[in-house]
């Protein structure tokens, strides 16, 4: 993997925490990318060294992700199984399904091959079971829709 590459798969990792952190303590977006910045961004915190990061694209995705939450909570409540809600979700599974959704929506540079395969990575640091799979499928299925020719 390319230094790019792995720059912003430390932003999307790093994304998904922020994500998580605003849905757990509502911290305020500008304070929150600033501690991202500040201390979480290329830090060794308890003797685990954080990756450095695509910074600009770290902040596109955070920013993106809380400006069109509206947008990107539809787009996933469209494609998950009837009865599920956003609330049925962990909240992990939810900053990495919004994280993921921005970029299909968003990031048209970016293939919806590999947005899918970043974020069932990040599924994988969190998870052990099935929902990495469940994180594939569902986004690959927003792919579909939000990149219609």
């Amino acid at each position: 993997m390319n230094k790019r590459a792995q720059s912003r798969s430390a932003a999307r990792l790093a994304a998904v925490q922020a994500l998580y952190q605003h849905e757990m303590e509502a911290t305020p977006v500008a304070q929150l990318i600033h501690e991202f910045h500040q201390h979480r961004i290329g830090a060794i915190i308890e003797d685990a060294e954080y990756a450095d990061a695509d910074v600009p694209f770290f902040d596109d995705i955070v920013k993106g992700v809380l400006a069109r939450a509206d947008e990107i909570d539809a787009a996933i409540t469209a494609r998950l199984a009837s009865g599920w809600t956003m609330e049925r979700l962990d909240r992990t599974m939810k900053a990495i399904l919004r994280a993921g959704t921005y970029e299909l929506i968003a990031r048209g540079d970016v293939p919806v091959g590999a947005v899918v395969s970043e974020y069932v990575d990040v599924a994988k640091a969190f998870f052990d079971g099935r929902e990495a799979g469940f994180a594939n499928g569902l986004l690959d299925a927003i792919g579909k829709d939000v990149r219609k020719k």
